[in-house]
């Protein structure tokens, strides 16, 4: 029997459907890339946040502000947009919970163990940000326009030529990036008892 729309256990395996596809994707080079680092007008987000979590982040180039990420339906997430020019991560972490009816399941992906995971025109929308911080000649107060055009003029944005985050764990939204090199890539599908305790954090 065809499952109606308005069935909970279709949408739930639509949501784990369209979080799959992109951590496929992700083999090899990109995960959840796309061809440009800046940020695009029409990325809709599907309301799901992920996961991150590294031992240590070093990057050249950071520009943070504010921003909003939409879904489909309009509703809107008041984020925190950081973007890195070139980016380090050791041990990266990421998962996402993608839960089925009565059937606990995580994707979780790890790479980065030995050689750092590295990312060029990174952007991360995120609602929280945790980690042992430290800025080299840091901006604070900026204007964000000036950090990217599309940010709005007039509200706060702040800057560093280097950035390094010990023991990074963030929530987000989206994320983006020109390239995304996974070294030692491992992607599992936890599923049942085995998702117990696999999320990052």
């Amino acid at each position: 029997m065809q499952d109606r729309i308005d069935n909970p256990g279709r949408t739930r395996w639509r949501r784990f459907a369209a979080m799959m596809v992109p951590a496929a994707a992700a083999v090899g080079t990109i995960l959840f890339g796309m061809q440009s680092g800046a940020i695009a007008a029409d990325i809709t987000v599907s309301g799901q946040t992920f996961k991150i979590r590294a031992d240590r982040l070093e990057g050249d180039g950071f520009r943070q502000y504010g921003g909003i990420a939409k879904e489909k339906d309009g509703t809107s997430h008041p984020v925190a947009l950081s973007e890195i020019d070139s980016a380090e991560l050791y041990k990266l972490c990421q998962s996402v919970r993608a839960d089925l009816p009565g059937l606990p399941v995580v994707l979780t992906i790890n790479a980065g163990d030995d050689e750092p995971a590295t990312a060029k025109n990174l952007m991360i929308a995120m609602d929280t940000l945790e980690g042992n911080a430290s800025f080299t000649n840091i901006r604070i107060g900026r204007d964000a326009s000036d950090l990217n055009p599309t940010a709005q003029a007039g509200s706060f944005g702040q800057s560093s030529e280097k950035v390094t985050i010990h023991g990074l764990r963030q929530v987000s939204r989206y994320t983006t990036a020109a390239t995304f090199n996974l070294t030692g890539l491992r992607l599992k599908v936890n599923v049942g008892d085995e998702a117990e305790g696999k999320e990052c954090f």
